[in-house]
């Protein structure tokens, strides 16, 4: 882009594609943030030098820091390089403007600023909502992790009973006679998509309806790995191990169990006992969960792990 046209820019304001910045510090979060924003949508123009109102007061920096500055920053500031153009010309004074022309970036996902995406809403860039963001992963051909198809599974690896009984926790009609194929339902829930013609489990599909989720590769070491010590270390005697499988509610259940056969602590007052579980329940079911749903699905090997050793008169979880 060429002085003339970057006028022309200038001239015109900004909008959704063109943005000023009047300063340039040390702090490049709000270039970086509408370098994603531009880069996630149509593409942009930034300039530096010019401030909201469109009058060029320029930079009193050396110009060749300012541009070096740009290029590393575009190679390394984003979670990818970004091939943008950089430019600048000389105002007056020693002042100068430079400009980034940020194009639509072509990958496998949107680019990102620290951990955040950014999106242009009119002449801002913004974080987008659920809803936009789920928009501007279908854009990019994106797929969540959870919606992956298992290859190897098929609808037979799905309980429909499961399926339904869930259905009817949300109070929708399984019993009608008039029902859309059990396909439709699966597809629409997200439990089944169509890869090459067939419809293959996802995985999340597979992780909360299959009969058996570890029976395949890529999910066979999705589960709860259970092991109490006699020490406090894994080099010690180990008491009791077991795994805890199936569905992520069963995993759950299945855990709880097990950490049930590891007994009870006693006290006592005078000639009464009190049998007390090693942890309290609710706050160890609280636990599983989170680890059972947030653990990152996208590693294959990503155990979840339950562990129990001596501290003190107690046990450590």
């Amino acid at each position: 882009m060429e002085w003339a046209d970057v006028l022309q820019r200038i001239e015109a304001g900004e909008d959704r594609t063109t943005e000023f910045k009047r300063e340039f510090g040390s702090d490049l979060s709000a270039i970086g943030k509408a370098i994603c924003a531009f880069a996630n949508g149509e593409g942009g123009l930034i300039v530096l030098g010019v401030d909201d109102s469109g009058v060029i007061v320029g930079l009193s920096a050396d110009p060749h820091k300012v541009h070096e500055r740009l290029t590393g920053f575009l190679q390394t500031g984003c979670s990818a390089p970004v091939g943008a153009r950089c430019g600048r010309q000389e105002h007056e004074n020693g002042r100068w403007v430079h400009w980034i022309e940020v194009p639509r970036i072509r990958g496998p996902e949107p680019l990102r600023y620290g951990r955040r995406f950014y999106i242009r809403r009119e002449r801002s860039s913004v974080v987008p909502s659920p809803h936009e963001l789920q928009e501007l992963f279908n854009v990019f051909g994106f797929v969540f992790t959870e919606e992956q198809a298992i290859r190897s599974a098929s609808v037979d690896d799905i309980d429909i009973n499961s399926f339904r009984s869930f259905q009817r926790s949300r109070s929708l009609e399984t019993e009608e006679d008039l029902q859309p194929p059990i396909e439709d339902d699966l597809r629409n829930a997200h439990v089944l998509r169509e890869v090459d013609g067939a419809f293959r489990p996802t995985l999340y599909g597979s992780m909360v309806f299959g009969r058996d989720p570890q029976a395949h590769p890529y999910t066979g070491s999705f589960q709860v790995q259970c092991a109490a010590y006699a020490g406090r270390d894994r080099a010690s005697e180990t008491i009791l191990v077991g795994d805890a499988k199936g569905r992520l509610d069963e995993q759950v259940r299945r855990a709880l169990g097990w950490m049930d056969a590891l007994g009870r602590t006693e006290t006592y007052d005078g000639i009464y006992r009190h049998d007390r579980p090693l942890a309290p329940r609710d706050v160890l079911r609280e636990a599983l969960v989170n680890a059972v749903v947030h653990r990152d699905y996208a590693l294959a090997g990503a155990r979840a792990m339950l562990e129990v050793r001596p501290l003190h008169n107690s046990f450590r979880l």
